[in-house]
């Protein structure tokens, strides 16, 4: 991957025009997510019908714009909060909402964890 085990993921609440480029998806962060795009950080964004999907990154010295299309079924979009336009959510989740899986219902087991453990 293009980017680090420690790197933010927030999913865009409100359903986006696939039709936006990254000017346009880079003034939605900055404007309603209130989040600096050159961050570092990946933005998702999901349409209305939930079949289109882009995320939105920046990699050192450019923007990237990750897109995919179902040829069937949707794709899951996280609940947050009513009226917020941004929720954060984990690298495991989005790998699972590009995967199919519903996570809503899944059960993450216990792991132990050292604090010791260095990326």
């Amino acid at each position: 991957m293009w980017w680090g085990a420690n790197t933010e993921v927030y999913v865009y609440q409100k359903p986006c025009d696939m039709r936006k480029g990254f000017n346009m998806l880079m003034g939605i962060v900055e404007q309603e997510m209130q989040i600096n795009p050159l961050s570092g950080y990946l933005f998702v964004f999901i349409n209305g019908n939930r079949t289109r999907l882009k995320i939105l990154f920046w990699d050192r010295d450019g923007l990237v714009v990750i897109c995919k299309r179902l040829e069937k079924g949707t794709f899951r979009r996280p609940i947050g909060e009513e009226n917020g336009s941004k929720i954060q959510i984990s690298q495991e989740d989005l790998y699972m909402i590009l995967r199919g899986i519903d996570f809503e219902n899944t059960k993450k087991r216990k792991r132990y964890l050292s604090n010791n453990f260095v990326n």
